[in-house]
Order: C-alpha cells, then structure tokens, then sequence
C-alpha cells in the first residue's frame, strides 16, 4: 500500500489559523471502562466534564496512545485480549494503535504497519497533551533551560557542536594518559611478535613443496637404489632392455628397404631406443647421489620447524599467521599514533576548550537578548490569568566551568504577589500558580500543533482566576483546536463543544460513555459542575455563566 504525502510539520513562528488538519474523529474499543466510543469533534474549543471517576483522563489516555505513550496492559478492558484506538484527521489521515494482553502494540498510519518511532513522528506534528501533571515539569531546571533554548536557535547546536569536540579529545588524552604503562607493554608485546613473523616472513602454500624437498632428502638412499636398479634392467645388465630394442631395430633392417610401415616402425623403435638410453643416463645421476646434501636438508627442517612454531603461535594456517601479522602491524600504527598524540593533544583540548568557551559565551549573550521579551510575553499571558502583580524572568548563574548545556545554568525565577522578591519557581509558586504559568507557556511556546489537550489544567484554581484560564484557553482556541479536562463549570461554560463522561453499569460491568451535549442538557451539567444538583437556583447560576460575555 503507498502512503499519502504526510503535511509538513507548523512552523511555529506562524501565527495564522489553522495551521493544520484538525483532529475529527476518535474511536476507542476495550480501553478501560470504555468498551466502544466513537466521537466526531470540529474545530474550537471542546471540554469534557463528568463526576469524579467518570473516566474523564481515558479520553486523553487514548489520544496519548496515539502520540506513542506506553502502553500498559492494564488500559485493556478485563477480559478482552486486545484494545484499539484509531484517530481520523481532516484530509483522510488515519493512525491507529493496537495493544494486546500480551504486551504487543502494532501501529499504522493510513492502514500502513508502521513502526512505533513512525507514529510517534508523525502524531507529534498534529497533537500535544499537556497531561495532568505536565505542570510539575516546570521545575526541573532542564525543562526551564529548555523554554528559553527553544527560541535561541542555532547558538544551543554550536555550543552543543563545540562541547561535545572538547569533552571528546579530553576523554582521549585522560585515556592516552591514563594508559601509558599498558601501552608500552602492549607495544613490546606488538614489536616482538612483528619481528618475531617477519624475519621469517612466511609465504602462504610454501610448506607443501618444502615437504616434499624434506622427504626427498631424507630417502635419498632408497631413491638410489631404486635408481639402480632400473638402471641394471634398463643398460647395465648382460641382458638389457637397451640391447633387446637394438636388436630389434637390426632385425627390421631388410624388411624396411622393402615396406614403407616396417620402415615407420623400425624408426618408432629408434625413438624408444634413444629415450630409453637418455633416461638410463639419468638414472646413472640418481644412483650416484645416494649421500643427501646435510647444508640443503638442514635448510629445509630449519624452515619447516620456523613455519611450524609460527603456526602454533599464530595459525593453524600459514594464511592465519599473515593475517595476523597484518594485525599487529596496524595495532602497532594505532598505539604508535597514540603515543604521538598524547604529545599533541594536550595542546588541541585546550584549542577546543577554548572554541567551546566562545560559542558558550554566544549562547550566553543569544539567551540574554531572548530571556527579557520572553519573559515579558509569559508575564503578559500570566496575568491575564488572575495574577495581575505576577512577575517573571529568566535568570543565567555562570557555572565554574562550561557544561554540557552551556556556561550558564538557566532557571525561571517568579512571583506572584506585589512587593515580594523574585525567588525559583519550584520555591513559590502554588499549585494553582504553576498550572496558569504552564498555560500562558503553552500559549506562547507550546502551541506548535493543530491539536492541544489539557488534562485537568485548572488544578487548585476557581473564581476570577478559573474565568480568566477559560478566557486564554477560548483566546488559543482560535488558532488550534484545543481539548480540555476541567471539573470547573467556568471552563465548561466558555467552551463551543461540550462532552460529558458518564460511568453506569451494564450487564455487570462497568462502562464508561461520552456525549455530545444539547443546549439544555449542557445548561444541567453546568449547574451540576456548580452547585451539585439541577435545583432552579443552579440552572440560574449556569444560565447567567454560559450568557456572560467572554472575556478578551
């Protein structure tokens, strides 16, 4: 099957809307207490409320599973063997994931099997969840470095480029440091076995002929005596093979004047005559050599036995012994060049060292142009959302020497209240607080996608504040399509799709529903978010939340 072309990814400098494919369908089968669900979603702002334990978290565990959350086993509805969850996006784009009891997951991407790397990649672009405890993420001092990093650009990869050079030759010269004994002996052991294989300087294939030379050498007396006594019947006898054919070419003599193939064969026969008397001659030579050479068979055990102690050391084959020859050789270039740079490279970590600490410094003073009108959109968002007096900034402590993140530490330093000093983050800030910080950052910064979703955002907030997170999250609902988690009906009232989760039983189990609500069930559920019940005075309150102008 041949995937579609997939969007590109929001360029997150654009500010027009959309910008991209809204998420418009959600199917869920045996994910938690929910057997089957489908639900048709348009663009805007869209919330979903229920009674506590509702379910309300499974719609974003579905959504997660898509981003490629972990799946855990215990999301599969008791007694199914599998759940699935598929969502279809606006021009035809369809990803789903499959999750069975036996832990296997199985994703696809417009039908395709993909792997789960695939899916991460491509739902990424299209969703983010700001899940129910995203906000605590907000004081780890890498999460605040990273805000500010994520509007430097190309200094962070420089100094990242640099850092990452420097660290690396000084961990070579510490190891060329650290090794030097092990070194030379290892380069003492390397020498004596390069010298050791090349003065005899082996050649693959030569012990097969020198083998023979040696069993040549060594039955030289029964090669002569042999020699001899072929010689004996050969010419030497009183009655010898030389002689017979001698005088069968006699006896041809008359008959070849007369018949031209007596005449052929008696030459065929001079022929056999001559080479029988040629290697009778030769034989002579071996019969007479019955007393071997002691220098060449000494030669010959010499390089046997130097080939032989080569190949116990270094073999089985003559073949393995060059090849390890070869080895050593470029293990001996290794260490050699080693050595060399240890003297070298002292001189480079410091050159490197240097050039990290001057992309540092640019990542450094890139931070400071960013921090200041950064700060100030965050704080402008932030007090929008209840916090009138709140105050910002990102602070730069120049560390000792330069880390892998820069020469600084980079952390977020707050306050809520007038008169107060700025201090860190994770030391003021309330629950409530850092929910609204995690918004306006989400505004400003975390808004790249078509799609956002927020899991329980208005944790430990209510009052003016409540309605001023639903005003910011109606203000980011008009350029994403932005999903919400809320037990607050101030929230719920300002969304344009409102969905409630409802949990009952049904043959014994327990199932999870969601709806889409109508005007006057929707009028309910926000007099129920306020008061507990649907009494007249509730339904009046929820009239005049839902009929109050938004705020801008």
């Amino acid at each position: 099957m041949t995937r579609k072309a997939r969007a590109p990814r929001p360029d997150p400098e654009q500010s027009a809307a959309p910008v991209g494919p809204a998420l418009s369908r959600l199917e869920v089968r045996n994910l938690a207490t929910i057997q089957s669900l489908d639900l048709e979603f348009q663009r805007g702002f869209s919330v979903f409320t229920g009674e506590t334990g509702a379910g309300k978290s499974i719609i974003v565990d579905a959504l997660g599973l898509l981003l490629g959350a972990r799946a855990n086993t215990d999301l599969i509805r008791t007694g199914e063997e599998s759940l699935l969850v598929s969502g279809f996006w606006e021009g035809e784009e369809v990803a789903s994931r499959r999750v069975t009891a036996q832990g296997r997951s199985a994703a696809r991407l417009d039908g395709e099997v993909v792997s789960l790397r695939e899916l991460q990649e491509w739902a990424q672009h299209r969703l983010t969840i700001h899940w129910q405890h995203s906000a605590v993420s907000l004081l780890s001092p890498a999460n605040q470095r990273a805000l500010l990093d994520r509007q430097v650009g190309a200094e962070v990869q420089g100094y990242l480029t640099a850092y990452r050079a420097w660290q690396a030759a000084a961990e070579r010269l510490e190891s060329l440091r650290a090794s030097e004994r092990e070194r030379a002996r290892q380069l003492d052991l390397l020498n004596f076995q390069a010298q050791e294989i090349a003065q005899v300087a082996p050649q693959p294939g030569e012990e097969e002929p020198l083998q023979a030379d040696l069993a040549r050498l060594s039955n030289l007396d029964t090669i002569a005596q042999s020699a001899a006594g072929a010689l004996e019947l050969l010419s030497d006898a009183d009655e010898n093979a030389a002689g017979f054919l001698a005088e069968a070419v006699r006896a041809l003599n008359a008959g070849a004047r007369y018949d031209e193939t007596t005449a052929q064969l008696q030459t065929e026969l001079r022929a056999a005559l001559d080479s029988v008397q040629a290697i009778a001659g030769e034989l002579r030579g071996v019969a007479d050599s019955s007393a071997p050479d002691p220098e060449e068979l000494a030669r010959v055990e010499s390089r046997l036995g130097a080939l032989g102690k080569l190949r116990a050391k270094y073999g089985p084959t003559l073949e393995d012994v060059v090849t390890f020859h070869a080895g050593v050789e470029e293990e001996l270039a290794a260490l050699t060049r080693d050595e060399q740079d240890a003297g070298t490279l002292d001189a480079e970590v410091r050159a490197l060292r240097l050039a990290a600490e001057q992309a540092g410094q640019a990542l450094d003073a890139a931070r400071q142009r960013r921090a200041v009108p950064l700060a100030a959109e965050l704080v402008a968002v932030i007090r929008q959302l209840g916090m009138p007096h709140a105050r910002l900034e990102f602070q730069l402590a120049p560390l000792a020497v330069p880390g892998p993140h820069g020469l600084s530490d980079v952390a977020l330093r707050f306050t809520a209240n007038p008169g107060e000093d700025l201090a860190p983050l994770s030391d003021v800030a309330s629950g409530g607080e850092l929910s609204r910080v995690m918004l306006a950052i989400s505004t400003v910064l975390g808004a790249d996608t078509p799609a956002v979703v927020f899991d329980e955002v208005d944790a430990g907030i209510g009052g003016g504040a409540a309605l001023a997170v639903a005003a910011q999250l109606g203000r980011l609902a008009r350029e994403r399509q932005v999903f919400v988690v809320t037990h607050l009906a101030q929230i719920a009232a300002r969304a344009d799709h409102h969905y409630k989760v409802e949990k009952g039983v049904e043959g014994g189990r327990t199932v999870s529903r969601v709806r889409r609500l109508g005007a006057a069930e929707r009028l309910e559920e926000i007099a129920r978010m306020l008061s507990g019940n649907t009494s007249e005075a509730a339904l009046k309150h929820a009239r005049e939340l839902l009929e109050s102008p938004a705020l801008t």
